[in-house]
């Protein structure tokens, strides 16, 4: 298949010296990695190993994964999640100020949802806005990207969970690679990593969707020796000639570069690619606006076109914790793990970010629970 390539640079820069000082919050992570480990093992993967490597096939005690109520219970905390945010983004649309980044995004964001609502491009699940938009072509561009070189080099390929960057997990899957995709909002762990060795041609369809990455994948933590070559972004909006993006609006994607960074799985070399439809490429994201934490991009995949954006823009270098809301930080039990090693190891108390409204759900009713383990789906 022939890729249509555009090569675009871009002639700024942003000026982020002061990442390093410590007394703007801001810690450098290359300097924090070298923690010792946590005497708790911070999310052990205690999945019995018969629920992931064959589909359908009980473990030695009959207990089973409980594919229905692990589906039925992410629906609605998803549901809810985009009432949140719909609520959110009529608020920072009504306040019309040009000034607050989350203004001008949620103004960019629903412009994108709406056009695509409206000429029908957009694929279930619908409607798209406040998702990572399905979109018509999307396995088109992610063949695209599988043709890069930067994939077909990669022994590990980060992507994110959401429907349009399914074909990129499948193909990751098919090609030998090693998975490495979030799980859902962070509610219950961290990262999950897939292998094609543990699957076999009928299993690998599934691992690719939500509840195949509870049943097949293995849950890593903060400790997990990984490096990660190319990573697989979901954007809302993008734009060519600069690299900045926008994603849904929750900042999930921005936490998880953040702590990859802090395990020293990847680092500014690591390609950020993403895959997203013709009408989804901008020119009005004002990069002077951008904040320190939002990560950029270096490749897109549309279904008609690869770009290169040569993006000069600097990507974020870890976590920013001032940055981060107390109700995000309850929400997730990774950063509060985070938060404590570093916490521990430099003696300092790390700053904290402004307050925000939050889904009013945000871990998992957890259905059943194997020995000590309370944070998986078995019946």
């Amino acid at each position: 298949m022939d890729s249509g390539i555009i090569r675009l640079s871009s002639p700024f820069t942003l000026d982020r010296s002061f990442l390093l000082n410590s007394k703007n919050g801001i810690l450098n992570f290359h300097s924090l990695c070298k923690f010792s480990p946590s005497t708790e093992s911070p999310l052990p993967d205690r999945r019995p190993s018969n629920c992931r490597l064959q589909s359908g096939k009980a473990p030695d005690d009959g207990v089973v994964f409980d594919e229905l109520a692990f589906e039925a219970e992410r629906l609605s905390l998803d549901a809810r999640a985009r009432e949140s945010m719909a609520e959110a983004s009529k608020r920072e649309i009504e306040s019309g100020s040009d000034d607050d980044p989350k203004a001008w995004k949620w103004i960019i964001r629903k412009r994108i949802w709406d056009l695509m609502e409206a000429r029908n491009i957009a694929q279930n699940p619908r409607p798209v806005h406040h998702r990572i938009p399905n979109f018509i072509g999307a396995s088109v561009a992610a063949n695209r990207l599988g043709e890069l070189e930067v994939f077909q080099a990669a022994n590990c390929v980060k992507v994110n969970p959401d429907s349009p960057q399914k074909q990129v997990r499948l193909i990751t899957l098919s090609g030998a690679k090693k998975l490495l995709t979030p799980q859902p909002r962070l509610r219950t762990g961290f990262f999950s990593v897939l292998e094609s060795g543990i699957l076999n041609p009928d299993t690998i369809g599934e691992a690719c969707t939500s509840v195949g990455v509870a049943k097949y994948g293995r849950t890593i933590g903060l400790d997990e020796k990984i490096k990660v070559d190319l990573i697989v972004i979901g954007s809302v909006a993008v734009d060519p000639k600069t690299g900045a993006r926008l994603g849904k609006g929750e900042g999930f994607a921005e936490l998880e570069y953040g702590m990859l960074r802090y395990m020293e799985a990847i680092d500014d070399t690591t390609p950020v690619v993403t895959t997203v439809h013709d009408c989804q490429l901008v020119d009005d994201i004002p990069v002077e606006k951008l904040l320190i934490h939002d990560v950029p991009v270096d490749i897109i995949c549309t279904p008609s076109q690869v770009i290169f954006t040569n993006a000069m823009i600097p990507k974020p270098q870890g976590i920013y914790w001032e940055k981060l809301s107390p109700e995000k930080l309850g929400q997730i039990r990774i950063l509060r793990e985070l938060k404590r090693r570093i916490e521990g190891e430099t003696g300092q108390k790390l700053p904290s970010g402004p307050s925000e409204k939050l889904p009013p759900t945000a871990q998992r009713k957890f259905r059943g629970k194997i020995g000590k383990d309370k944070g998986k789906y078995y019946k």
